[in-house]
Parts: structure tokens; C-alpha cells; sequence
């Protein structure tokens, strides 16, 4: 294992070359995007990064979330997402394993800590101080959670 930093986000890794490269926002919004939205709705600050979200997911783990809705308060953001767990992940939690479960997905979001908060500067045009990934079950929610610089003027 190789200890690496990125941006701020430490993390070990057997080979840093096989860790997934950025995609831009611009390609994540899209990969989320619902099929069908129109040009006005695209463009809103929050729908924007709903679809970032959610094509992160889809892109990275296979199947993204069924619905997604963010929340912006002054500097915190909100991205909670429903659905999306692939199918070993259900067959998991049938088994009681829960734990196992949500200790992979908070795993590799540290692996994918700088792709998302990356998307998200991108899209908001402001530093992200911290980030935190969480996910809830029965009813199955991933909560993204960023805590961005306090804003210019």
C-alpha cells in the first residue's frame, strides 16, 4: 500500500495508477443527467449537481441512484440520493450484513473523495473546506455532505 495525498485527502492505495482519473463535471452532469430535461432546468445550480452526483455513482459503481435532490445553505451542501445499490450490495444487506455494506461504500468514497469534490468546485465555483459520504438504509439514501469556503463580498 502507498500512502497518498490529494488536495488534502490522505489515503492508502496499492497502485495510485489504477485509481479512477477525474472526469469533469461537465461529464458527470451529463452521465446523471435525467433523460428528456430541458435546457432551463439543466442549468439550475442544484439540479446541476444532483446530476454530478448521480453520475458519479452510475459511472463508478455500476448503477446510480433512482432519484437524487440537493439542498444549499450558505456553505453547505446536501446531495441526498435514493437508490442505486447494485445488486451483490442488496443480496449483502438481505443477509444481515449491513455493516459490510455500508463500510465498502464509505471506503470508496474516500477513493473518490477528489473526483466529487472536484465536480463540485467545478460546479460551484467555490473551494470545498470538507467533505463527508454517508449511506442509510431501509429506506436506502446516500447523503454527500460539503462544507465549502465562505463566499466572496
Amino acid at each position: 500500500m502507498v500512502p497518498i495525498s490529494v488536495d488534502g485527502y490522505d489515503a492508502l492505495v496499492s497502485d495510485e495508477h489504477l485509481l479512477p482519473r477525474l472526469e469533469s463535471a461537465a461529464e458527470l452532469e451529463a452521465s446523471g443527467e435525467a433523460v428528456g430535461a430541458s435546457a432551463e432546468r439543466r442549468d439550475s445550480l442544484r439540479r446541476r449537481l444532483s446530476h454530478a452526483m448521480v453520475g458519479m455513482k452510475k459511472d463508478f459503481y455500476g448503477k446510480g441512484p433512482t432519484k437524487a435532490k440537493t439542498f444549499i445553505n450558505d456553505e453547505y451542501v446536501f446531495v441526498v440520493m435514493e437508490g442505486g445499490l447494485t445488486r451483490n450490495e442488496e443480496t449483502l444487506l438481505a443477509a444481515g450484513e449491513h455493516d459490510l455494506v455500508r463500510a465498502y461504500r464509505l471506503r470508496f468514497q474516500e477513493t473518490m473523495a477528489t473526483t466529487t469534490v472536484r465536480a463540485v468546485e467545478e460546479i460551484v465555483a467555490r473551494k470545498v473546506v470538507t467533505y463527508h459520504s454517508q449511506i442509510l438504509f431501509e429506506p436506502t439514501r446516500a447523503i454527500e455532505i460539503f462544507v465549502l469556503d465562505q463566499a466572496a463580498g
